[in-house]
């Protein structure tokens, strides 16, 4: 077989059969082919897509270029939830105590956070000895006792992806349905678990800008779930405002915390509750999104899942006093209020603009190997629709550098303002199935 029968073929607009998708696969992994045979193909591909069955091929094909997980010694359905992201996403620490209370397993393998969105492994290594580099066999041991964990990416999972991925970036051929859809599921699938719920978001703050593209990735990304034997199923999500009222570690954490005890954001407390209603059904452990929402709330109201957030930190080394008072967690030395100039309706806030203003305090990484400062970031006292008048407080930034006019500037760029109110769009806006 040649590859550039191969390119061809792609250029030409036709499908790609199963062994020529595993020997590209292959011979991308081995490093038989060469960088820039594979680019060609990324951006014949990127010009004239690929079937439903090709993308389910190539993640299946991705999915077994390095090691699978085999989570069959943890007892019951294993669940796993994947998030495109965004800016104050933290779903995943408020998520996971509430539905391990109800009984479902979540073993979950997490990411760092790269430009204007915060990563996982970044907000929970805010606590103090927090392990995020469990041993495969203490992951499976801690889900099999207290029902979740959320890890790093252990072994040498999908490395065809970190090699196609790295190639993309630099190809301009990241923007392409299929090759998003086949890198993210491949990863979800050699994870190992049962059932998988995505969380695909959409607008400024997001990947997907427009909610039609969201909606095609996600259908994407159910087809590889559908044909590879997994429950798959995804939410559409609103990302043209933060998530919840804060962005950067510490005080996500700290969100996450007020919501698993009951105490948190409206909008943030809805998406999470949702979302345990997909995965309690997904899971068997509910019959249908009424009893799962009833049974969410009772771990919630009974304490069962702030419970459940201390055995998790404690079995991963984490300071527990730091869940119970989270005043401990890293503090800023300066906080200041951010005052409207401005009144009127709050029409519009540019959360990617919010995420990169994190980031620039500490609170992210522009370059891999940047450090975080776990302490900064923003705290929103706004959301769209709300009526503001001059001086009311916008934001409480957490900063230990002065404040430059440049970043302050940008920061009033963020909001636009109406001389009529807007309605809210839901923040979760559709399901699939």
């Amino acid at each position: 077989m040649r590859f550039v029968d191969i390119i061809e073929k792609k250029k030409n607009k036709k499908e790609l059969t199963d062994e020529e998708i595993k020997f590209w696969i292959d011979g991308v992994t081995d490093e038989s082919i060469p960088d820039y045979q594979t680019s060609a193909l990324l951006m014949a591909i990127v010009l004239n897509g690929m079937t439903d069955h090709e993308t389910a091929k190539l993640a299946e094909c991705m999915m077994n270029s390095g090691d699978v997980i085999d989570l069959s010694d943890i007892n019951g359905i294993k669940a796993d939830k994947h998030s495109t992201g965004g800016v104050g996403d933290k779903t995943s620490l408020a998520l996971g105590p509430i539905i391990s209370a109800c009984g479902l397993k979540l073993a979950k393998m997490s990411g760092r956070g790269l430009g204007h969105t915060g990563g996982t492994l970044d907000k929970l290594e805010s606590i103090e000895g927090f392990n995020v580099f469990l041993k495969e066999e203490d992951f499976k041991k801690q889900v099999n006792e207290i029902g979740f964990a959320i890890i790093g990416q252990t072994g040498e999972l999908v490395p065809a992806d970190k090699k196609l991925y790295a190639l993309r970036d630099v190809t301009a051929t990241v923007d392409s349905i299929p090759l998003i859809a086949s890198s993210i599921m491949s990863k979800k699938l050699a994870s190992g678990s049962d059932t998988i719920l995505l969380d695909v978001k959409y607008g400024e703050g997001a990947f997907m800008h427009t909610i039609e593209d969201a909606k095609k990735l996600a259908n994407a990304m159910i087809n590889i779930g559908k044909k590879l034997g997994k429950n798959t199923k995804a939410m559409i999500t609103d990302m043209n405002q933060p998530l919840g009222n804060t962005i950067g570690n510490a005080l996500e954490v700290k969100e996450a915390i007020e919501t698993v005890k009951g105490n948190g954001p409206k909008d943030f407390t809805e998406l999470v509750l949702t979302a345990g209603e997909i995965m309690l059904v997904q899971g068997k452990i509910a019959k249908n999104k009424n009893e799962a929402r009833a049974m969410l709330e009772d771990a919630i109201n009974s304490g069962k899942a702030f419970e459940q957030l201390k055995k998790m930190v404690e079995y991963q080394g984490g300071n527990v006093k730091q869940i119970e008072d989270p005043d401990l967690l890293p503090q800023a030395k300066f906080k200041t209020q951010m005052k409207s100039q401005k009144e009127g309706y709050i029409d519009n806030i540019h959360s990617m603009n919010l995420g990169i203003l994190s980031m620039k305090l500490g609170g992210g990484r522009e370059k891999k190997e940047d450090n975080i400062n776990y302490a900064v970031g923003l705290e929103m006292k706004v959301k769209k629709g709300d009526k503001i008048k001059k001086d009311d407080i916008l934001a409480t930034v957490y900063h230990d550098e002065k404040l430059t006019d440049e970043w302050i500037e940008s920061f009033y760029n963020t909001f636009s303002y109406s001389n009529e109110k807007t309605n809210p769009i839901p923040v979760v806006e559709e399901i699939l199935e």
